[in-house]
């Protein structure tokens, strides 16, 4: 059974009479385990369908099922809590928190979810030293290369062994060097059977993507399997 599967999604947006359809009935199927990139050009509309599937918005129309259940039909508390348990996120622009060391920003979910102070700290520093950052573990932000922020990222995005990993344009601000960094860490996570599901402008990044979704102006152009 897939892990994510959309049908017919339409997002529309309106600002007074001027309606923008940026969604145009979407129908796709990713497979528990896959890399899948999303592709196309700006304003295609690649962000705006993972942030449906992320649960992040909601769709104006369609059906979103996610891990067997019908995400949409959930209460705001209880997509809330799916997302928090189920999910993990990586944005372009780190989303870090600059008072807090790596450490600190890793242990932030499993906070949230109730785990004790040292619990959270200990799963933390494991996901900080799987990611090649087990001596940055006290640096806040500000003392991180832009690379080691998206790492730290995506600790903590992982932390809690989330189902599905969301990856929106994770090497937008970021160097050659630092991206191949930040590629490698999310390939390293896919082959240890990590679902990822990522945003991205550079086709040579999708090297080691099982399988390409191409959008244009809100719809698939193309599914290509890599």
């Amino acid at each position: 059974m897939p892990i994510i599967t959309v049908k017919n999604l339409i997002k529309n947006y309106s600002n007074g009479e001027v309606l923008t359809r940026v969604l145009r009935g979407v129908d796709l199927e990713i497979q528990e385990g896959e890399f899948v990139a999303i592709m196309g050009k700006s304003g295609a509309g690649k962000s705006t369908l993972l942030y449906q599937m992320g649960l992040l918005d909601t769709p104006t129309e369609g059906d979103l099922v996610i891990d067997g259940i019908d995400v949409l039909s959930l209460s705001e508390k209880q997509r809330t809590n799916f997302r928090l348990t189920r999910l993990g996120y990586v944005f372009q622009d780190y989303a870090l928190v600059p008072e807090l060391t790596a450490l600190e920003n890793v242990a932030i979910p499993l906070l949230m979810e109730g785990f004790s102070q040292f619990e959270a700290e200990e799963k933390s520093r494991q996901a900080l030293t799987d990611l090649g950052l087990s001596e940055k573990c006290n640096n806040q932000p500000n003392q991180l290369s832009g690379g080691e922020q998206q790492r730290v990222s995506i600790a903590r995005a992982i932390v809690q062994n989330p189902k599905i990993l969301f990856a929106d344009e994770p090497t937008a601000n970021l160097d050659s060097v630092s991206s191949e960094a930040v590629l490698e860490a999310l390939t390293k996570l896919h082959k240890q059977g990590q679902t990822i599901v990522m945003v991205t402008h550079e086709e040579e990044y999708t090297r080691n993507c099982d399988k390409v979704i191409y959008l244009v102006d809100g719809a698939i152009a193309q599914t290509k399997i890599l």
